[in-house]
């Protein structure tokens, strides 16, 4: 009987969680989302690091660019601007490739950028598309990381060979060069050296596609070290289209070597110019083959020729001549007696990455920098930036409490700025500041003083300055006696404090605090690390090109986080694993990374974030892609790190690097991961990715503005992207989800005052859009709306409608913008537009409701409407001008109505004088008269330009309407004088207008009659309705 007790409770169980299931209404993305939409403001005055340049082989009007974190895009008008075409896809790109059987439709892109510093994303396979980039498929190479070239057979398009330089972090068998027959359907492997060396550059003999040339790579990087080269490197030639390699090699220096560049001059294929990595200095630089390989003679070591060979192996050769020749570099140098001697390129952003030639002018060039792409008309002697692509590469961002609030953040090789958040016609490129150089990170404002602090990499420097005085003083922690070799992470975090402004934060491998702004310092914490030495030694990284530039830094705190509810609880997070607590002000720390479950050791804690909900509460994120581990790890403790949970589930994709929470509903959650944004409203047990107008971008830091409630985004290659008041997020809850519809609580909307010219950026400058400023009413639907009435009305409390809104219909969250407008007067019809007829009252402030009809059924709201908070007018004068304002649209209606009138009239008339000559004369006479009037009512004649001509009571009336409906404070003295004269005008036409129409209207209708013309008026309502 215990048994079958037992049975009946467990059916009943599952029964019960079964229905409890089939009730629970999960959405995700779209559905979820609805009509939020992501905000990208740029900037673009300091664009971010580009990949790889293609130029269409017929058309020197179209050009694609690939951007190391920022996507594709396309210009069709020779580079002058550009548009993303990729934005769905991961964003980090390693080559462009046009099909030259196809160039206008077909496109293949790798993705992973191909040149490998610490803080590159990764790839997830090739793409093509079929229709110029409006559509892309992945057509596979999946796990190839980082692919480098792409070659299409000239003479079958199906026919593809792609370069995989695979795996940065990590060994991989994917590497090698992959070949497809059926267009990207399959692939074989087809030239494969081993786990660790991969295909960098692979091009092909423009004479003849069975020749092709292929240079390996053996490189490798960790956290902690990188190294390039090994006795696996090495220039590879095939002359039956890939069947078989052979090493060419004659001419080149004993020993290992590193990457090699490797370029065919495209106007004698047999000319071969290399760029190798060697063993010895003296070896290093630039060879030439003028037998196709064969043989190769050493011509120059410049620097500019062998720095850095893992980020600069680019050669580019002119189309027309085989001595002219380009390669990337430093500064970016050109040879034109065939690599014998080089000249600096002009001046524009260091780090030049590829360069190509125009097709048809060889002065004409374009340049991929780490800033942007350049163009010149002479060969490189002077440059222009591109300045419409907002590619910067943030790696963290903070906000102020300004009104607009500023944006503060550093970027990859682009210094550190700040810029507002909305600006007078758009966020230009005016908008932003400088306040850094080097690499910028952590930029943060003082809480309460006119103080900036910013860093570059590495804490080589950390300033504070002073935005009155400008004054600008270096202030990071420096050692003091006894002290080991302070280790300062690349990415060096320097934190604000939360309880006291004049606190600041700083991270070596201790936990350094200053109470007074940076002049003092001291360490609250020992070693927080592992302290490996095994780790911490980075003088020699590089391998054959010794590269100490700091961001192989490790072994070093990279999160700081201060509880905000208690002063004494502070975290740490390290970069080889660590995760530390004091919970008083650090007197002692205790590591908590032993309770972290299954998160593999020494796995970077990225960022610690700490709740303002509860003191115990944190969540932390680890990112491992740097041991070849692209897993997420975000967990969550509410025991001050004894036990942790994590709140991962299938739907997140891509390894994350930071966590926002929200301020007022601790379920719902921001996380950014390197292929976008993911939200979650139930705490972590559904996520959910936000696409809407968010590019697959890398999110490197969060942050949510306390008073807006925008989430604001710094991105790793699509600049600062912004979702502007997340509110109704937070109030989404399993029961509203199961309305049918429910309408979310709004704060009182503020009828901005202020107004601008607009911005000074010419046509061929980004611009980020400012936020809506208007009233936005948001519902959800359970389902889409397919059938019947819907529509959604404004109404006054009374019931009566001011304006009718198209309404959202789709499943999920749906925004209806009003901009506290009425209708618009019905204007007198003329020869010209007249705008006021453009122009709708305001509503005053006050409670409104918001009437939803779906169906049969109706939904309401209520809302407010309230003046702008920062205005001086007085309500006395807001009623003038409301008065006033309805007294000229009542005035305008009836004029138009007048008018309507005398032309139904004179249309009449004129239809009389057709059917019976015999009242040509006496109806004419009529007709001028109808005319004569007209003409002093509404202008005409002429055109809406120069030819205009001179306004009439109706323009007058419409002008002084609209520019009073325009404004907010009352009349001005001037403008009731000139409503006084419009008026004067208005009641003589009106005089003149009965006149008329009681001496002739009666005697139409007759005549109409008599010969049986039909004849009507509308009536006033009628007429408006109409």
């Amino acid at each position: 009987m215990k048994n079958i007790y037992k049975l009946f409770l467990t059916v009943g169980l599952i029964s019960s969680f079964q229905s409890q299931a089939q009730e629970d209404v999960i959405l995700k993305g779209k559905e979820l989302f609805g009509d939020i939409k992501a905000r990208q403001i740029g900037p673009a005055i300091m664009s971010g690091r580009i990949s790889d340049i293609a130029n269409h082989p017929t058309n020197n009007k179209i050009i694609y660019i690939g951007a190391a974190g920022g996507g594709v895009w396309k210009s069709s008008d020779g580079g002058a601007s550009f548009s993303p075409i990729f934005d769905k896809h991961i964003q980090s790109i390693g080559c462009v490739t046009i099909d030259p059987n196809n160039p206008d439709n077909t496109i293949w892109v790798g993705t992973g950028e191909p040149w490998p510093r610490n803080s590159v994303s990764i790839g997830d396979g090739i793409y093509k598309s079929t229709d110029g980039g409006l559509n892309w498929n992945n057509m596979g190479l999946p796990k190839s990381d980082r692919i480098t070239s792409i070659i299409v057979d000239p003479r079958n398009s199906d026919v593809v060979w792609a370069g995989v330089l695979g795996a940065l972090w990590g060994d991989s068998e994917d590497r090698g060069i992959y070949k497809t027959t059926d267009g990207g359907k399959t692939w074989n492997k087809v030239f494969y050296v081993d786990q660790t060396t991969g295909c960098a550059d692979l091009v092909i003999d423009p004479s003849n596609p069975e020749i092709m040339y292929a240079s390996f790579w053996e490189f490798r990087r960790t956290a902690w070290s990188f190294n390039s080269g090994g006795n696996n490197s090495a220039l590879y030639k095939t002359i039956d289209g890939g069947k078989t390699w052979n090493k060419i090699h004659n001419g080149f220096p004993k020993g290992q070597l590193g990457r090699i560049a490797i370029g065919v001059a495209p106007s004698k294929p047999q000319t071969l110019y290399a760029v190798l990595e060697t063993e010895q200095d003296k070896d290093k630089g630039l060879y030439r083959s003028d037998d196709s390989g064969a043989t190769w003679k050493h011509l120059n070591s410049d620097f500019e020729l062998v720095v850095r060979p893992f980020y600069f192996s680019r050669i580019t050769i002119d189309p027309r001549n085989p001595d002219i020749l380009y390669k990337g570099g430093l500064r970016g140098s050109i040879s034109r007696d065939g690599g014998k001697t080089f000249k600096p390129l002009g001046n524009m952003h260091a780090d030049i990455h590829d360069i190509t030639v125009d097709l048809n002018d060889s002065n004409r060039i374009y340049v991929a920098t780490d800033g942007g792409l350049y163009r010149s008309w002479d060969s490189g002697n002077t440059m222009d930036i591109v300045k419409n692509l907002p590619l910067s590469q943030y790696y963290h961002l903070s906000l102020d409490n300004e009104e607009p609030y500023n944006i503060y953040g550093g970027l990859q090789d682009n210094g550190s700025w700040y810029g507002p958040s909305k600006s007078d016609g758009g966020i230009e490129a005016r908008d932003w500041h400088v306040v850094g150089y080097g690499d910028g990170f952590r930029v943060l404002k003082h809480p309460t003083k006119k103080i900036i602090y910013s860093e570059m990499q590495g804490a080589e420097n950390i300033w504070r300055y002073n935005l009155e005085t400008k004054e600008l003083k270096t202030i990071q922690p420096l050692a003091v006696k006894g002290d080991p070799k302070l280790r300062f992470n690349w990415n060096t975090p320097i934190v604000t404090g939360i309880h006291n402004p004049d606190r600041i934060y700083a991270g070596s491998q201790f936990v350094h605090v200053s109470d007074d702004m940076g002049q003092t310092w001291r360490k609250i914490s020992g070693d927080l690390t592992t302290n490996d030495p095994t780790k911490t030694n980075t003088e020699k990284s590089g391998g054959l090109s010794v590269d100490n530039s700091g961001a192989e830094n490790h072994c070093t705190i990279f999160t700081i986080a201060e509880s905000p509810l208690n002063k004494e609880i502070i975290w740490a997070g390290t970069d080889d694993g660590n995760v530390q607590i004091t919970r008083d002000g650090g007197k002692n720390w205790t590591n908590v990374t032993l309770n972290l479950k299954n998160l593999p050791k020494n796995t970077w804690c990225y960022h610690i974030e700490a709740s303002v909900f509860n003191e115990g509460t944190a969540y932390a994120v680890f990112d491992g892609h740097s041991k070849n581990d692209y897993a997420t790890y975000v967990y969550k403790t509410s025991d001050y790190g004894k036990t942790w949970t994590s709140i991962v589930t299938a739907d997140i994709d891509g390894f994350a690097r930071n966590i926002q929470e929200d301020y007022k509903n601790p379920n719902l959650l921001f996380l950014g991961t390197e292929k976008g944004l993911y939200i979650t409203v139930d705490g972590g047990k559904n996520w959910s990715k936000f696409e809407n107008n968010m590019p697959a971008v890398a999110v490197h830091y969060l942050d949510l503005h306390p008073k807006t409630n925008d989430l604001v985004m710094a991105t790793h290659g699509r600049g600062i992207i912004i979702l502007d008041d997340v509110s109704p997020l937070r109030q989404i809850t399993p029961d509203i989800l199961k309305k049918d519809v429910h309408f979310f609580e709004m704060k009182p909307f503020a009828i901005e005052e202020q107004s601008s010219f607009g911005g000074t950026a010419s046509e061929l400058e980004f611009v980020g859009p400012n936020p809506n400023t208007a009233a936005q009413i948001v519902y959800y639907l359970k389902k889409r709306h397919t059938f019947g009435k819907m529509e959604l009305e404004i109404q006054d409390m009374n019931g009566n409608k001011i304006v009718t809104l198209p309404a959202g219909n789709q499943k999920g969250i749906n925004i209806v913008t009003w901009g506290f407008n009425t209708r618009n007067p019905k204007v007198a019809t003329g020869k010209t537009l007249s705008y006021g007829g453009f122009t709708a009252p305001r509503v005053p402030e006050g409670t409104y409701k918001a009437v939803l009809t779906k169906g049969k059924e109706t939904y309401t709201q209520e809302f407010k409407v309230v003046n702008d908070p920062k205005s001086v007018i007085s309500s006395e004068e807001r009623k003038k001008q409301a008065e006033t304002t309805k007294m000229l649209f009542d005035k305008n209606e009836e004029l138009a109505y007048m008018v309507y009138e005398l032309d139904e009239m004179i249309a009449l008339n004129k239809k009389i004088m057709e059917k019976d000559a015999k009242l040509a004369k006496s109806n004419g006479k009529i007709d001028s008269e109808f005319n004569s009037l007209k003409n002093t009512m509404v202008v005409t004649t002429g055109d809406m330009y120069v030819g205009a001509a001179e306004p009439q009571l109706r323009e007058k009336l419409s002008a002084i309407y609209a520019t009073v409906a325009s404004q907010f404070d009352a009349p001005s003295p001037s403008q009731i004088s000139n409503i006084e004269n419009v008026m004067d005008k208005f009641n003589t036409a009106k005089s003149g207008f009965d006149n008329l129409k009681s001496k002739y209207k009666n005697k139409l209708s007759e005549q109409a009659a008599k010969l049986q013309i039909p004849f009507s008026l509308k009536s006033f309502e009628e007429y408006l309705k109409d």
